[in-house]
């Protein structure tokens, strides 16, 4: 496996007061079904504390992954919290050993849930990019991306969304409670961050209802908010789909694990000038390799392809961004 996402969960121990509305308030046993069970103790969150909002008091999913996310930062916060140093190295140590728990035991939790869970498939695609570079720079100088975050990543972005519309049955989720497929006719496109707190996946609501300058903007606030530390609960609950741009770290590309609930992940790997046969001759090109896995329960091998094909088509010539929308 390579780089991994997940729908970001934090400490949840169970210790803290019961809110208003719980079964701990009632003193009775919590509702829900097994399979939510089973997430909220594969997500470290004792029931006793959940507020249900299902029909008669039963827990859902999203209860669960409500009360595991973390609490958001305080709004007077001038920087993120001082991390928890790791214990001392003595002297004549070789190993230091650190309590895992918050944000990476969530994210462990999730990533084993997911992985064993949904049947993975990822297909990968390599792509000459160099239109796309050419775009970028060009809206860097428009006066309607004035002020606005603009960089190869938003392009993936949006071609990302023009493939969801041209194959809308990949925007879907497995639910295992009712044993139903659930196709969603809305995409909340999820961008894995690295912040102080660790791994997280806030999501932009609606992307694909979005400007080019609003989901600019909507990036900008993503990436600003999770650096500072504080991404809310609620941004990183109903995505839909994910990209996780490892290309910053200098790779090419990984196989991506799917954030649980989710039908597709991206890895958009690093762009870089390499020798590329075009229009007939050795050229030095802008090349990138993507790589999207997808649940196989919801996606098969040809709708998979066709939706990593159109994504690679409108990086290659995005003025497909005009003739496919």
């Amino acid at each position: 496996g390579g780089p991994g996402t997940f729908t970001a969960a934090a400490d949840a121990t169970g210790t803290a007061p019961a809110p208003a509305g719980s079964a701990a308030v009632s003193g009775e046993r919590p509702l829900a079904k097994p399979p939510v069970r089973k997430l909220a103790k594969d997500l470290g969150v004792d029931l006793t504390t959940v507020v249900p909002t299902g029909e008669g008091g039963v827990i859902t999913r999203e209860d669960v992954h409500a009360a595991a996310a973390p609490a958001p930062a305080p709004a007077a916060a001038a920087a993120p919290a001082a991390q928890p140093q790791p214990a001392a190295i003595p002297a004549t140590g070789r190993e230091t050993r650190i309590p895992v728990k918050g944000v990476r035991k969530a994210t462990a939790n999730a990533m084993v849930h997911s992985a064993f869970t949904a049947p993975h498939v990822t297909e990968f695609v390599t792509v000459d990019v160099t239109r796309t570079m050419k775009l970028v720079q060009e809206l860097k100088q428009d006066p309607d991306m004035a002020g606005l975050r603009v960089n190869p990543l938003l392009l993936v972005m949006k071609a990302f969304l023009v493939a969801i519309r041209r194959h809308p049955e990949v925007n879907a989720a497995w639910d295992e409670a009712n044993q139903e497929i659930v196709h969603k006719h809305y995409v909340n496109l999820g961008i894995a961050a690295a912040t102080p707190r660790g791994l997280i996946v806030p999501n932009i609501k609606d992307a694909d209802a979005m400007t080019l300058p609003e989901l600019a903007a909507a990036l900008g606030d993503l990436v600003g908010t999770a650096r500072e530390g504080k991404t809310t609960p609620e941004a990183m609950q109903n995505g839909t789909v994910t990209i996780t741009n490892v290309g910053v770290f200098g790779v090419d590309t990984g196989t991506p694990i799917l954030n649980p609930g989710e039908s597709a992940i991206l890895a958009f790997g690093q762009i870089k000038l390499q020798p590329w046969v075009h229009k007939g001759k050795i050229k030095p090109r802008h090349v990138t390799t993507l790589a999207l896995s997808f649940d196989h329960r919801l996606v098969d091998g040809e709708l998979g392809s066709k939706v990593l094909a159109d994504i690679a088509g409108v990086l290659e010539h995005p003025k497909r961004l005009i003739t496919w929308t």
